[in-house]
C-alpha cells in the first residue's frame, strides 16, 4: 500500500485548492505543505500526516491541516477551519492507485502563536484507504 498516504494527500490538496469559496478566503496559491514564514496570511498547511496498518490492504491515516490568518481575533481562522471542515468531512475523493473507505473529522483546537499575532486553528480527520 505504498504511496496510499501521498495519494490521500494530493486528493486532500485538489479539493482544497480548486474550491471557490476557500480561495476567496485564502487567496489562489495558499494551500501548502509546510508553514510559510514570511508570506502573507492567510493560508492552509496540509501538515502531519500519521499512517497504521489497518488490517489486509487498509489503513489508518490521522490527518493534520492548520489554517492560518494574522487577522484581528479568530473570526476568519475559524470561517476557513468550518469551509475545509466542509469540504473534507465524508468527502468522496478521488485517490490514485487506492480507495478511500473514509474520511471524516475528529477535532479543531483554536489558539494565538506565541509571541505574534497569528492565530491558527489545526484540523484533524481520520481516513481509511484500502487496496
Amino acid at each position: 500500500m505504498t504511496g496510499s498516504a501521498n495519494a490521500l494527500q494530493a486528493a486532500i490538496y485538489q479539493r482544497l485548492a480548486e474550491d471557490p469559496d476557500l480561495l476567496a478566503m485564502i487567496g489562489p496559491g495558499s494551500v501548502f505543505d509546510r508553514r510559510m514564514t514570511g508570506r502573507p496570511m492567510p493560508y492552509l498547511v496540509l501538515g502531519g500526516i500519521v499512517t497504521s496498518d489497518f488490517g489486509p490492504d487498509a489503513e489508518e491515516h490521522l490527518v493534520t491541516i492548520e489554517a492560518w490568518s494574522d487577522a484581528e481575533g479568530r473570526r476568519q481562522v475559524q470561517a476557513i477551519a468550518a469551509r475545509v471542515k466542509q469540504l473534507l468531512d465524508d468527502a468522496p475523493l478521488a485517490l490514485s492507485g487506492v480507495s478511500l473507505v473514509g474520511l471524516l473529522f475528529r477535532t479543531m483546537r483554536a489558539r494565538r502563536e506565541p509571541g505574534t499575532r497569528a492565530q491558527m486553528v489545526e484540523m484533524r480527520f481520520r481516513a481509511v484507504t484500502e487496496g
